[in-house]
């Protein structure tokens, strides 16, 4: 078999110190540098990311409250809107129920004034007829019956113009 002499394994000891040595400030050091660099950036990455998020969340709920203003204002705002055109809707009508009521007085006064002037115009029309009927009668010969016949017609008919 073979016998280690405590000289291989001095120097095999020596060899392994040497190479932990060597391999500790060539590849461990630098490996461990390059995995505590890249966990501060991860960590960073991820305090900026939070951060963003923070910032995010206030602004939508900034956001979300103008959101909840502006819906509110519109709401009054379309309110004020419906209330000034229900007042606006109502003075119309009454403007309009007023120019109505005016005008159907005026209808109502201009017919009566027309009556008037046709009941004046059919009064003179009547009168000429009586006057001409009772030029007709006299200018005809009249017997005892026909005289009073005809003037209590006469009466009867001016009587008739004079009431209505």
């Amino acid at each position: 078999m073979i016998d280690p002499s405590i000289s291989t394994f001095l120097i095999t000891l020596l060899n392994i110190g040497i190479l932990f040595v060597v391999l500790r400030a060539v590849l461990f050091k630098p490996l461990t540098r390059f995995m505590e660099d890249r966990t501060k950036k991860v960590q960073d990455t991820i305090a900026e990311a939070e951060k963003i998020n923070a910032e995010a969340r206030a602004r939508l709920k900034d956001y979300e409250e103008r959101l909840r203003s502006a819906r509110e204002a519109g709401a009054a705002i379309i309110k004020a809107a419906e209330e000034q055109a229900r007042k606006q809707a109502a003075q119309l009508i009454a403007e309009g129920n007023e120019a109505a009521a005016q005008a159907l007085d005026h209808g109502r006064k201009q017919l009566e004034a027309e009556r008037q002037a046709a009941l004046a115009c059919f009064r003179v029309e009547a009168v000429a007829l009586v006057l001409s009927a009772t030029r007709a009668l006299l200018q005809r010969e009249l017997t005892g019956e026909d005289s009073p016949h005809f003037a209590g017609l006469l009466l009867q008919e001016l009587g008739k113009d004079w009431h209505v």
